[in-house]
């Protein structure tokens, strides 16, 4: 049964407000955006798998596997690589940002958060603030691990918390490169498809297993300015002591790079897809 306004005092004094709700800061509407994405992982628990069994999987096999044969002694060697898994696992989930965004397009949702009346980069930047939550928790879990297998940091809890920041600072500006494409490409199977083989290379030409300094001196020089082994080495540097301002600061450049060339070219593309 329809109502009219003015049978109903409640329901006109609703219709006849002189103010309206006021339009959300920028740090709440990025704050409501990271409280959706966190409910997607109270929903969908199963997102976490990549966060827990991944970083697990890769630190035993490679300790074990391959400790022996590389240093002689799987102790020594799990100082060595734990820091290298530890920026291999999250930099192989930073583009699960993208791929939630890509869902959003396929699905309509992104459309409609473009016609609401919010801070434009919330929607992203709240979704990869959430992702540095994941980051910290694959991070958390590794070096756990890593103190039940015998991992000691030489330069104690202090070097390694720095380490690990640094890392999600590098991580989060990773992760505006798959957004940015979320936004190019169709599907995401093809933005799985096109991350793995970046990343994968870059990973597994690095000095998250071994020393640069065993390889062949062509192979050497791609490596050494691979931002992969940029990042290990300051990671490392961090963990067992001997990270130089010049490794420091090289990370933080590339870090910085990459968030003032992809954060334009994502937002301008998500302001501007039809």
């Amino acid at each position: 049964m329809f109502i009219k306004p003015d049978n109903n005092p409640d329901l006109q004094k609703a219709l006849t407000l002189a103010h309206r709700p006021s339009r959300p800061g920028a740090l709440g509407a990025s704050f409501t955006f990271g409280w959706r994405a966190l409910l997607k992982i109270k929903y969908v628990p199963e997102q976490l798998f990549d966060v827990t069994a991944f970083p697990i999987m890769f630190l035993l096999m490679f300790t074990y596997l391959f400790g022996g044969a590389i240093s002689g002694s799987t102790g020594e060697y799990l100082d060595f690589v734990l820091p290298g898994i530890l920026v291999m696992s999250v930099s192989m989930i930073t583009m699960y940002t993208g791929l939630d965004l890509n869902k959003d397009i396929q699905k309509g949702i992104f459309d409609r958060f473009r016609t609401l009346p919010f801070w434009r980069p919330a929607a992203l930047v709240g979704a990869l603030l959430v992702d540095a939550v994941r980051y910290l928790i694959a991070s958390v879990i590794m070096i756990g691990l890593g103190y039940l297998l015998g991992f000691r940091p030489e330069n104690g809890i202090g070097g390694l918390a720095l380490g690990v920041l640094l890392l999600l600072f590098f991580s989060f500006s990773l992760s505006w490169i798959w957004t940015f494409l979320s936004l190019v490409v169709r599907t995401e199977k093809a933005l799985m498809g096109i991350s793995m083989m970046v990343l994968f290379p870059l990973t597994f030409l690095s000095s998250v297993f071994v020393d640069t300094s065993t390889m062949p001196n062509w192979l050497q020089k791609f490596v050494d300015v691979n931002p992969i082994t940029l990042v290990v080495n300051a990671v490392r540097g961090f963990v067992h002591g001997g990270v130089t301002g010049g490794q420091l600061s090289t990370v933080l450049i590339v870090s910085a790079a990459l968030i003032v060339v992809f954060a334009p070219l994502t937002m301008y593309f998500y302001n501007n897809k039809k």
